[in-house]
């Protein structure tokens, strides 16, 4: 008799552990990724799912925006001038079962795609129109890394290149440039005055 009483307890024990183990909350601004037998069943959430006990599985994934940034990349533009440059990348997922079963870490590789594609961007780009036309070359960034990242469920909302660091010599060249152009205009102004 006690050994059943002790086998009943152990049964009780056992399918309360298996009842608390298969309790998944998902909050407003997860998904669940729900693999039974090792396929893909879909999404869920968000709220409260009960999962068959050791045979599904469920992987959460974060719906909100992640802001990354991408680190300082050395690039040599088209007329080639070495610039050190870093930018900012916003995005989310937007299909959960893509950015599981698609790619092992999406914010790893949307990380890897966007350090390239902002140097073969700027690689394309003269100094002059990285410095003057950002909003165009943000634009273009976007729109590359974006169409790189759908297949995995991924959307790229923008894109922004923060700093743009000129070598030392350049910065002198540029200092000096811009010193002339208002030693011309200031000649400029003093003839028009004597006249």
């Amino acid at each position: 008799m006690s050994v059943f009483v002790s086998f009943l307890g152990f049964l009780f024990v056992l399918g309360l552990f298996l009842l608390l183990a298969s309790v998944r909350i998902v909050q407003e601004y997860e998904r669940g990724v729900i693999f039974r037998l090792g396929r893909c069943v879909g999404a869920r959430g968000p709220g409260l799912f009960l999962l068959i006990p050791l045979i599904e599985r469920m992987r959460k994934v974060d719906l909100r925006v992640v802001t990354m940034e991408v680190p300082t990349q050395e690039v040599i533009t088209r007329d080639n001038v070495t610039v050190k440059v870093n930018a900012v990348v916003y995005f989310r997922v937007v299909n959960p079962v893509d950015a599981v079963i698609k790619v092992i870490d999406p914010v790893h590789a949307t990380s890897q795609l966007a350090q390239t594609t902002l140097r073969s961007v700027l690689g394309q780009s003269e100094l002059d129109e990285l410095l003057a036309h950002r909003e165009a070359i943000n634009q273009r960034l976007q729109q590359i890394i974006d169409e790189g990242t759908e297949p995995w469920g991924i959307k790229v909302s923008m894109v922004e290149v923060r700093d743009v660091e000129l070598p030392a010599s350049m910065q002198r060249a540029m200092a000096a440039q811009a010193e002339a152009e208002q030693e011309r205009r200031a000649k400029i102004i003093h003839a028009e005055g004597e006249l």
